[in-house]
């Protein structure tokens, strides 16, 4: 609290002497003067921490004051006491950037409450987050080694995540580091979970969470109507943290009405997950009911090129054939200005489906490049990153039109992805696939310890390559790395993004609906 230099400009500046010597007894310098001219000559000579400006004074006034002040020291925080309540010097002042209003006759305490707010804010924040998680931590651990169903590991995994992004500002690292340990023993315990259940969700048991290949029949569907178009949006590899960082933006348009999250099924990977949402069928039985449609990870070609066909199919088959439906993949910045400029047109059906290919990307790159990987370093950066482009991206534009339309917005993703850290050998045929995350081949090679294996893989209704094919899926924050050129291979893959294993960051992923305000 000492050094704090506050200028204080009031034309009856005599009678705040009591105020003034309040703040000198709480070890803050106080420099006054009467009028907005001597404020401005005396900010040109000396630095100021804050200033507190008198709205009505006589010659310049406190609001040609403030425009004058934020010319010179934009960042400088002013605080501007009236006696007036007029909405309009309110609307100015606070479009002038300052950072509080204060309303005649203010008490000391008042003052003293501004001051801390705006000078001290930062430290009171991070103190009081900090010791708030202290308290959490210790029923997070609880609660962890009691957690046994689906519903409880989402209500945990969201308790880490609302934890990650409070810890994110707060200058003690040391909490940051503490929670990161907890959601990697959270990790260990939802492997050791999967590992005990997965097979038994397959076994139409009541208690099985919704999941990739049910969301479309249980969640989108009951939000269907022709009385209002209805834009669903499906950002490929978004995960949950990812998600409440654009909460806000979406806000801005939107009320959400509900958010549920769901399973992705496994492997959590794009061909498997994303075409078992729009097929509402699990890969076994795509591979099965529409075989020109499903290729295997050693077929040539790409793995996602009738999600529009199998999406119709499975439309068809829940009898929505009176909605009039379009799908649409953006890949890239072009097709996502084209699909803008026509967006219009969409207000015609009943549901318009867009897939959008940029985080998926993102992760990608941060494997192949080098200036991607010193942007995205950590979860953190990698939220900031994906933030960054969704502000300044085309599919916030939509969303914006699609407000302006009166359409109902269902936000969603096929499955999330994790920083991997620690390699895994794992030892396979040249038919072996090539997925860092998970292996389907035969005589597989691995350290059971770090997998999980469905040496069955129709038990989980996924295809087999061969009839000795099996699947393993690594758990935790590990990556599959082959024996040959291993060194190389780990360097090379380590703290990169992938995805088609176990964690929560891959596997429990969020869908949301809103309403247009």
């Amino acid at each position: 609290m000492n050094n704090i230099n506050i200028l204080w400009v009031d034309d009856e500046i005599d009678l705040l002497k009591p105020h003034i010597l309040f703040l000198e007894k709480k070890n803050y310098k106080v420099t006054t003067c009467k009028s907005g001219t001597e404020a401005i000559d005396i900010l040109e000579d000396t630095n100021f921490d804050i200033v507190f400006l008198d709205e009505n004074m006589p010659g310049l006034t406190g609001l040609e004051t403030l425009n004058e002040i934020k010319e010179r020291r934009d960042n400088l925080p002013v605080v501007m006491i009236t006696k007036s309540e007029e909405e309009y010097i309110m609307e100015e002042a606070i479009g002038n950037k300052i950072a509080d209003y204060l309303i005649k006759p203010v008490n000391p305490n008042q003052i003293l409450l501004s001051l801390k707010k705006n000078l001290d804010n930062s430290r009171l924040v991070s103190e009081k987050t900090t010791s708030n998680y202290q308290q959490e931590f210790r029923k997070i651990a609880m609660e962890l080694s009691m957690v046994n169903t689906y519903e409880e590991w989402v209500v945990l995994y969201q308790k880490l995540i609302y934890w990650e992004i409070q810890l994110e500002d707060i200058e003690d690292i040391g909490m940051a580091e503490i929670l990161e340990s907890q959601k990697t023993e959270a990790n260990t315990q939802f492997g050791k979970y999967i590992e005990k259940n997965y097979f038994k969700w397959f076994e139409g048991r009541a208690d099985a969470p919704v999941m990739s290949h049910t969301l479309f029949k249980e969640k989108v569907v009951p939000e269907l109507s022709k009385k209002q178009p209805t834009l669903l949006v499906v950002v490929d590899n978004l995960r949950y943290d990812q998600w409440k960082v654009f909460e806000p933006i979406i806000n801005n348009y939107y009320k959400k009405e509900k958010e549920d999250a769901f399973f992705s099924i496994l492997p959590t990977a794009t061909q498997y997950a994303r075409n078992a949402i729009f097929s509402g069928l699990m890969p076994s039985d795509m591979e099965k009911l529409f075989p020109k449609y499903w290729k295997n990870d050693t077929d040539e070609g790409g793995k996602n090129l009738f999600e529009a066909e199998f999406l119709e199919t499975q439309m068809k088959r829940l009898g929505l054939n009176h909605l009039t439906h379009e799908y649409h993949k953006i890949t890239n910045l072009k097709s996502g200005k084209k699909l803008l400029e026509n967006f219009k047109s969409l207000k015609n059906n009943n549901l318009t489906v867009i897939v959008y290919n940029f985080v998926d990307m993102l992760s990608h790159s941060k494997t192949e490049m080098d200036v991607v990987k010193e942007l995205a370093a950590n979860d953190k950066a990698y939220r900031s990153l994906t933030l960054s482009w969704f502000k300044n991206s085309p599919l916030l534009e939509m969303i914006h039109q699609a407000h302006l339309l009166g359409f109902k917005l269902i936000l969603t993703t096929d499955h999330g992805t994790i920083n991997v850290k620690n390699p895994s050998k794992v030892i396979g045929d040249r038919d072996t696939s090539l997925n860092l995350r998970y292996k389907t081949g035969r005589s597989l090679s691995y350290e059971s310890k770090d997998v999980l294996v469905a040496k069955d893989p129709k038990s989980i209704h996924l295809p087999s390559i061969t009839m000795s094919s099996s699947f393993i899926f690594a758990k935790n924050d590990m990556f599959l790395a082959y024996q040959n050129n291993y060194n190389h291979y780990v360097s090379y893959y380590r703290n990169t993004y992938q995805h088609g294993g176990i964690s929560l960051e891959e596997m429990i992923i969020p869908f949301v609906v809103f309403s247009p305000k």
